[in-house]
This record gives structure tokens, C-alpha cells and sequence, in this order.
């Protein structure tokens, strides 16, 4: 029996391949390299994996266990991790050749996934460094046998937790903390046979949480199609690398930019999606406003923001993107996009006239990296609940996180409180307040969470009690006066 590799040996043999190139490459790109090696070499072990199985299957018949339907995906000849290893000069370029030649040997599945490395740069990657780098990775085999996709998953976001850590300040682009992505699944509730879209997908973290969710649940994850588009081509392949080492089948990630080239569509028509859900880029500038004034897509249908900031943008691609009747959709932004004047002002009025945000949720600072400003999380639905109708729900949940040294962390026990107070939907002081659309129009459509729960701690009640008796008493003493007025002048018959 197979000792399997558990998840503590994973990460540390992970890390120790990182560290090999730390020195000739930046931090901020080591998962160009890392996660590519990852994933040639999953793929390899797992390709020996099914020849041994095929080769038992057809009674030691080498040619038939060779058939390409015998493999997951095709590794031709001298493009095999064995292959590689056996060079020992000219390393970056036998490495380059194997991954060119499995993308072409699998182009709907695989083209374009080991990013565009130059790993023939011997001023960087020099016959010494990879021959160790490559060496690490050959001490563990990772077949599935030995790796499960759950285990290799987890070793996988813990590897884009640490590169998230090291590089705070470009990390955003690719990573959202963990328990964020949670509460969203969480309120979002994907289920089988769910259509789920990222727009912004980044590392793949927001589709994961929607595949798990449904797992976690007992559901048949074979069912979900998942959608996502990134812009960053690193960060694009990574979240593909991310999706298949989770074991995900059925799944586009399509490179590109959602705003200006949305890559889901059917002609003019933007495809719709049970679930859309996304962290993008807070507050981006140069996004394409000129391109949206007649935009073929008919996404600008509450207006066309700026080209200073693109928040306003992604809310209406991603509401256009909901599917009839049941489409539902959280989206992270800066805290400032709930009461920002101007365009945006006259944008929110008229997606809030339409009645389909049901959440906003407030949090804390500094809890994204490369950026310390608070966000929060709106949550829309193509269909509320009756009672949840022509209101909104205000949850303030900026207490909740932990003090960091550089940056604060918002942890799965913040979620759970957040979770549980949404689902109560009720006014609860100091955090939560059920709030009429009138009363909304009458605040200008500001949804500055600060306006509707009132924080008051005991200093304050005590104040407001205190001013409340002392209104009393001299709206007593006023009706004393009145009555002393009224019996003078009543003497002296002036009434």
C-alpha cells in the first residue's frame, strides 16, 4: 500500500523549491516559474500513473496501452518530466521544448497554460539553478495515487498564500483572502447544474469556492460549469494550473480584458450565469469609458462611469450577466463606491431603482493586499425574497478582524458572524438595519452603511438617555410656564 504524501511534507517540499530561486528572481515572480514546475510534474507522474494502469488493463500490450484515450492529457516524446531531468545542459531550453509540445499536443485543454516563462535566460535561470529546482521537484511523486487533488489543492493555496504574503503589495491581482470568498459562497449558495462566472477570476480562488461549496454539500460537482476571464496572462494560467490540480473537469478560463472584450458572449448578447461572482480591481483607472459611451454589449444600463474609476463598470457587466430568474451575484469593493457623488452617484440611483441589491456588507481595513482602505460586499439577486423586497439589508461588520503587524485578517470566525447575521435578516444594534428603498431615496441613494447602523456604545446611550430626560423635564417646566401664562393673562382678561 501507498504511503500517501500528507499535506505538511507537501507544503514544506513546495516552499524549498521556491526557495531555490530566490536570489536571480523576484519575489513577485516566483509563481510564474513554481506553479508551471507544479503542474508539469503532476502531470507527468499522473501519466505514468495511467500507462502502468492501461499496461495491466491489456494484459502487458504496450502499444494499446498507449492510446491516447488511456490519458488525461498527452505527454509526447522527450516532452515527459523524465525527459528533462535527464539534461544537464542547456536545461531551460529542454524545459521551454516540453511545455510548447504538450500544449500543442493538447490544444483545447492546455494551450497557453505554462504562461510565457523565457526559461532559456541563463543570466536568470542558469543549467545550475534548474537542475536543483528540477531535482526538488523529482524527490516526490505526485500521482494521484500518492496526491490526492484535495491534498494538492490545499498545498497549492497554501503556496499562493505565501506568494500573496510575499509580494503585498501586487498580490491583489491574484489572490482574495480566503475567508472572504467563503462568506460569498456561503450567501451566494451555488448548487448542481450552476452556471458560475468570475469576470475578474484572478488565481481561480472565487470559482473554487463554488465547486467546493457544492462538494462540501453532497452535490455532483460534474454538474457545474464554471466561467471565469482574467487580464494578466501569469495570472490567467495559474488559475487554470489552480483548477485542475483541485481536480475541476468542466471549466473556460479565457484570457483577456472582461471590460473592454467580455469573452462570454453570443453576439451582441452577454451569456448569463446563475452565479457571478468577482473581486476586481478597486477603483481601476483607464478602464475603458470611451469604448462603454456605445458599448455593443448594452452593459451601461444605469450609465457610464469615468475613466477615473471602473467599480460601477464591473457591477453592471456582472448584473447584465445574471441569468432569469434566479441569478444572484457578490461583488467586493472599495467602501467608497457605496457613497461617491457625481456619475456614480446618478449610476447607483438607477441600479437601485431597479430593486435587485439585497446586501451590502461592510468590513474592515487593511485586509486586502496592496491596498490598507476598508471594502465591502454587495450582494444582488435577479429575484429577492418577498420580504426582502424594495429594501436592503446593511450589515456592518468593520469590527471584525484581527490586528496585523502590516495588515489585518479577516478569519473564518468573522465569516461565520457575518453569515449568521445575514441569514437573520433583522435589525440588530449596532450591526445590522432592515432599510426601506424610500428611505434610501430620501438619503440621495447614499448606501454609506454609517448612515443606517448607528453605532452607539454605552457612553453614548448614556448621553442620549441623559439628553432625552433632560428634554422631558423642560418640556415640563415649559408646560408649567404656559399654564402660569395662560391663569396671568386670564386675570387681567387679555384672553
Amino acid at each position: 500500500m501507498v504511503e500517501k504524501i500528507t499535506l505538511s511534507e507537501l507544503e514544506s517540499y513546495l516552499w524549498a523549491a521556491a526557495n531555490i530561486l530566490r536570489g536571480p528572481i523576484d519575489n513577485a515572480d516566483f509563481k510564474a516559474y513554481i506553479f508551471p514546475m507544479l503542474f508539469f510534474k503532476r502531470i507527468s507522474d499522473v501519466y505514468d500513473e495511467e500507462y502502468q494502469s492501461a499496461l495491466k488493463k491489456f494484459d502487458g500490450d504496450e502499444e494499446a496501452a498507449s492510446y491516447p484515450e488511456n490519458f488525461s492529457f498527452i505527454i509526447s516524446d522527450n516532452a515527459h518530466w523524465k525527459d528533462v531531468r535527464a539534461n544537464t545542459k542547456n536545461v531551460g531550453q529542454a524545459i521551454q521544448y516540453a511545455f510548447r509540445t504538450i500544449e500543442t499536443a493538447n490544444p483545447d485543454r492546455l494551450y497557453g497554460i505554462f504562461g510565457d516563462v523565457n526559461w532559456t535566460n541563463k543570466e536568470r535561470l542558469s543549467d545550475e539553478l534548474l537542475i536543483n529546482l528540477i531535482e526538488n521537484f523529482s524527490t516526490k511523486n505526485l500521482s494521484k495515487e500518492n496526491v490526492e487533488p484535495d491534498i494538492l489543492g490545499q498545498a497549492y493555496e497554501y503556496l499562493i498564500k505565501k506568494f500573496a504574503d510575499l509580494t503585498n503589495k501586487t498580490a491583489g491581482e491574484f489572490y482574495t483572502p480566503r475567508a472572504v470568498v467563503h462568506l460569498m459562497g456561503n450567501i451566494l449558495k451555488p448548487k448542481e447544474k450552476d452556471t458560475i462566472y468570475d469576470p475578474a477570476c484572478g488565481s481561480g480562488g472565487m470559482l473554487l469556492e463554488a465547486f467546493n461549496f457544492v462538494k462540501n454539500k453532497g452535490g455532483d460537482v460534474r454538474t457545474l460549469k464554471l466561467y471565469g476571464q482574467e487580464k494578466n496572462l501569469t495570472t490567467s494560467a495559474i488559475a487554470r494550473i489552480n483548477l485542475f490540480l483541485h481536480g475541476v473537469e468542466d471549466f473556460q478560463i479565457i484570457r483577456g480584458d472582461t471590460l473592454r472584450n467580455p469573452a462570454f458572449h453570443e453576439g451582441d448578447l452577454l451569456s448569463k450565469f446563475d452565479v457571478v461572482i468577482a473581486n476586481p480591481p478597486f477603483s481601476l483607472k483607464n478602464w475603458g469609458a470611451v469604448e462603454w459611451s456605445h458599448d455593443q454589449f448594452s452593459r451601461n444600463i444605469a450609465g457610464t462611469p469615468t475613466d477615473n474609476s471602473g467599480d460601477f463598470a464591473w457591477v453592471q457587466h456582472m448584473v447584465c450577466s445574471m441569468a432569469h430568474p434566479n441569478g444572484r451575484m457578490g461583488i467586493v469593493l472599495p467602501h467608497g463606491a457605496l457613497f461617491r457623488g457625481g456619475v456614480e452617484g446618478k449610476i447607483r440611483k438607477e441600479l437601485l431603482t431597479k430593486d435587485l441589491l439585497e446586501t451590502v456588507i461592510g468590513l474592515g481595513p487593511n485586509l486586502f493586499y496592496g491596498t490598507g482602505i476598508s471594502a465591502c460586499i454587495l450582494i444582488f439577486k435577479q429575484k429577492k425574497d418577498a420580504k426582502k423586497q424594495n429594501k436592503i439589508q446593511f450589515i456592518d461588520g468593520s469590527a471584525l478582524f484581527t490586528k496585523g503587524r502590516n495588515q489585518n485578517f479577516f478569519r473564518e470566525e468573522h465569516a461565520k458572524q457575518i453569515l449568521e447575521w445575514y441569514n437573520k435578516y433583522e435589525d440588530i444594534e449596532n450591526i445590522s438595519k432592515i432599510v426601506s428603498l424610500s428611505e434610501i431615496e430620501e438619503n440621495e441613494f447614499n448606501l454609506n452603511i454609517s448612515r443606517y447602523v448607528v453605532k452607539l456604545d454605552e457612553e453614548d446611550k448614556i448621553t442620549l438617555k441623559e439628553a432625552y430626560t433632560e428634554m422631558l423635564n423642560t418640556q415640563k417646566d415649559f408646560e408649567k410656564s404656559q399654564e402660569k401664562m395662560i391663569k396671568t393673562l386670564t386675570k387681567y382678561k387679555v384672553i
